[in-house]
């Protein structure tokens, strides 16, 4: 079967959980069919390359800085991006595999679909609702935007989405529950137990990872991890990404005398090493106000690693359920106790929502779904 991925970042060139998922599938997939990737192009990539079995196929050059403009998604980088899509039209995919985000490419999509009898399949992480737009966006084009993305993410055969309340909130856009299934393949578990073999002694360290962006709300847990360390100077933080809100985090770690306790690094250029680092660490803090699923918060759990996460969390209830969750203000001594605790283990629960997640199922995931909607493989 010929399958096409249509996401306009890619990984590891643009690290975040969702990137991180989508190579996952590709990877899979690539296995035991022929696999193109569209996509944009970053520094140190060619136009047109393969790895790992997959056909990458890169247009226009962009970078972090013109990705986000104004600690927002860019509007003309995603034009920019749907208008490079229509190169697809010079090839035939059975399947069409696309990330919902940047929106306003779907129509590109959609209408190559239309008229090459090829399949849609729509990835779903998050759904903003008319009044996220609104914040996000000011009131008369955040309006817009949410009708835009009303209409541009309907109308494809399939929806997989990484969470349950992802589907729910998929469900009130209007889209048929058959139409939807739950799936998130984030944890590679060959690499997760070689991860786990290492037996080093745990540091007194509390770590983020991910995109800095607003919504990561790296400010609170700036201010949460300064208290825990007015309390045990010992208490060390280390946040690894990158993106617009990097010289803020810098200038407030600096602000609040942390420069000796927190370090800001960027993102490595492995999983393995990320992986080393929390498994290594006592806590993950994860301080985000707008999140779909929390793939790094699974990955930490999967390391042995305790999450804390504040109630506000829009973290779905089967990871939710897995971490530690509370008040914003007990934050602090929250940190201070698991960082102590000799027993890390007893503030991890439920583990065995982590099978969910595995990326040994893609195939026979997506080989359901195939025959579902195309019936047939090969």
């Amino acid at each position: 079967m010929k399958i096409a991925f249509a996401y306009d970042v890619p990984y590891p060139w643009h690290v975040g959980g969702i990137e991180s998922m989508n190579r996952n599938e590709a990877e899979e997939l690539a296995k035991n069919n022929e696999v193109h990737f569209f996509t944009t192009k970053w520094k140190g990539m060619n136009a047109e390359f393969s790895d790992n079995r997959i056909h990458y196929h890169a247009a226009h050059e962009t970078d972090q800085s013109m990705i986000y403009r104004h600690g927002r998604r860019s509007i003309r980088e995603a034009l920019r991006y749907k208008f490079s899509l229509l190169r697809m039209f010079g090839y035939k995919f059975d399947v069409v595999v696309t990330n919902a985000f940047p929106i306003i490419h779907m129509s590109v999509i959609k209408l190559y679909c239309r008229m090459n009898g090829s399949k849609l399949i729509v990835e779903v992480a998050e759904v903003w609702n008319r009044d996220y737009w609104r914040s996000y966006l000011g009131p008369v084009i955040g309006d817009m935007a949410y009708f835009l993305s009303k209409w541009e993410i309907s109308g494809a055969d399939f929806y997989v989405v990484i969470s349950s309340t992802t589907a729910e909130k998929l469900l009130k856009f209007g889209v048929e529950k058959s139409k939807i299934k739950i799936f998130a393949p984030g944890l590679d578990n060959n690499m997760i137990e070689t991860a786990r073999r290492d037996n080093a002694k745990r540091d007194k360290l509390v770590v983020f990872s991910g995109r800095l962006i607003k919504e990561k709300r790296l400010d609170k847990w700036l201010i949460a991890l300064h208290k825990a360390i007015e309390m045990d100077n010992s208490i060390k933080g280390l946040i690894i990404g990158n993106g617009p809100e990097r010289q803020a985090i810098r200038e407030q770690i600096k602000k609040t005398g942390m420069s000796r306790n927190v370090k800001l690094v960027k993102p490595y250029k492995s999983s393995m090493e990320l992986y080393r680092t929390i498994r290594r660490s006592s806590a993950l803090l994860h301080m985000s106000e707008r999140e779909g699923l929390g793939i790094i918060a699974i990955e930490s759990i999967a390391l042995d690693t305790p999450v804390i996460l504040p109630k506000y969390t829009p973290i779905p209830k089967e990871v939710k359920d897995m971490c530690i969750v509370s008040d914003e203000e007990d934050i602090p001594s929250k940190i201070l106790e698991i960082v102590n605790s000799n027993d890390k283990s007893q503030y991890i629960r439920h583990t065995k929502n982590l099978d969910m997640y595995s990326k040994s199922k893609v195939n026979s995931f997506y080989g359901a779904l195939f025959r579902k909607i195309t019936g047939s493989i090969r």
